[in-house]
């Protein structure tokens, strides 16, 4: 926390004393009286910050969710079968390089502007953090285990979920918190091709650029990181309470 505030101390002091032009980077008060017009004004005018908020949460959720119940099972499925692995692993490593934002031309053409456009591009972009943690994490589990369950005739059934899951929910969740900052940085850069309802984070930085407010630009890419670290911290609770053995 003393960084922090020594950094900001210095960078208003900087700014105060001209050496630093707030035309290229305004001054951390600035930037504070910039995000008291997004809350009271909004950028545009009459769109305020907590409806940006909640529609890129919206998209977020969606394009998120999405990608987890399809990577979660898929990833296990892999990581157990390797006939799957080899069968569809190539092509999932010839698609992963691809980057999200290559997509965003056939998401407008397919979705057009809109919801479903930016929730593709934020599951894509979701999507192989959270299927190559969960391939890892099955594949990670001591061998040792599933053949001590068979010895004591456990069934298939309960070797699944009482020992595959189990083994693997710590490089799940590392995944799903992975597939947050990957996600909210898709987001921003899907709704800076347009959104139709005028709302979203990506689309009010966007905003404030065309009309030269840097201190708004700003501002909004703070609220973007608290946001984000909100959600990971969410995500780290409910990790230690799930997974109360690691």
């Amino acid at each position: 926390m003393l960084p922090a505030v020594i950094l900001i101390a210095v960078w208003q002091t900087l700014s105060s004393l001209g050496i630093i032009p707030a035309f290229k980077l305004p001054s951390p008060a600035q930037i504070a009286w910039g995000l008291r017009d997004l809350i009271q004004l909004g950028m545009p005018p009459g769109h305020p910050l907590h409806y940006h908020i909640l529609y890129s949460l919206y998209r977020v959720f969606l394009g998120y969710a999405v990608a987890a119940l399809i990577a979660i099972p898929l990833g296990i499925a892999m990581g157990w079968s390797e006939r799957l692995r080899h069968l569809i692993g190539p092509l999932l490593e010839m698609l992963r390089p691809i980057p999200p934002l290559a997509w965003i031309p056939l998401s407008i053409l397919w979705f057009g502007i809109g919801v479903q456009s930016a929730a593709f591009i934020i599951f894509l972009g979701v999507f192989f953090p959270i299927l190559l943690n969960t391939v890892s994490g099955v594949l990670g589990i001591d061998p040792v285990l599933i053949e001590a369950a068979r010895t004591l005739n456990a069934k298939e059934r309960d070797i699944f979920f009482k020992v595959l899951i189990p083994g693997a929910a710590p490089a799940i969740m590392t995944g799903l918190r992975i597939g947050v900052g990957i996600g909210w940085m898709t987001l921003v850069a899907a709704e800076f091709t347009g959104v139709k309802q005028g709302y979203g984070l990506g689309y009010m930085i966007m905003t404030a650029r065309d009309i030269q407010r840097p201190d708004e630009i700003i501002a909004g890419m703070l609220v973007i990181g608290m946001i984000g670290l909100c959600i990971d911290m969410g995500l780290r609770f409910i990790e230690n309470r799930l997974i109360r053995w690691r």
